[in-house]
């Protein structure tokens, strides 16, 4: 009797236990967090709401919380350093077609990076005063946004790994190998 009931309060244990799978089902995404007072940025250790621009957080597979990070050009750096972690589930950059301003980005408006477009080698600075990676949801916003602050738009994989890893000048515009190793390495993903 006393193994019977072991061994179903084992199974119990099992089931429950199955049920608890955080893991997100084959090509959906982890949602975004809301970005709150408590978000601080992996590479530079401060609150990201005193930085001005646009955000960008990172879900981890198996990892409850996001890593931070106070730029969109910090969010795609972390991806392409050596030493970041690869488990990548999502990676989501504020939507800045539906930024309230530069200042205020937005707690909720976050987009998966590769669905977004950018707009590099604007006049716009954010962080640390780092030239930056501007998302958009919305192609006709960046056109806009490229119109009114300069610079021009690209793809997810056509941002240069020179202008995210090296002094912010995009120099060569066939340089995607970042991206495309992103790419590889946020297997995760699901379009």
């Amino acid at each position: 009797m006393k193994r019977f009931l072991l061994m179903s309060m084992l199974f119990a244990l099992a089931v429950i236990l199955a049920g608890c799978d955080d893991k997100p089902k084959t090509g959906a995404l982890p949602p975004a967090h809301p970005l709150t007072a408590d978000a601080i940025g992996s590479f530079c250790n401060m609150n990201v709401l005193e930085h001005p621009g646009p955000k960008g957080q990172i879900l981890l597979s198996g990892w409850p919380e996001p890593v931070w990070f106070s730029s969109t050009r910090d969010t795609f750096a972390y991806t392409m350093l050596p030493e970041a972690a690869k488990n990548i589930a999502a990676i989501y950059v504020s939507d800045m077609a539906k930024a309230e301003s530069w200042d205020n980005p937005g707690s909720e408006n976050w987009i998966e990076a590769r669905e977004a477009v950018f707009v590099i080698e604007s006049e716009m600075r954010s962080g640390m005063g780092a030239e930056e990676a501007v998302p958009f949801g919305d192609r006709s916003a960046a056109e806009r946004f490229a119109a009114e602050h300069g610079g021009r738009i690209v793809g997810f994989a056509e941002v240069p790994q020179v202008y995210i890893l090296g002094d912010g000048q995009a120099d060569d515009p066939a340089d995607h190998s970042a991206p495309a190793q992103l790419a590889e390495r946020g297997a995760g993903h699901a379009h």
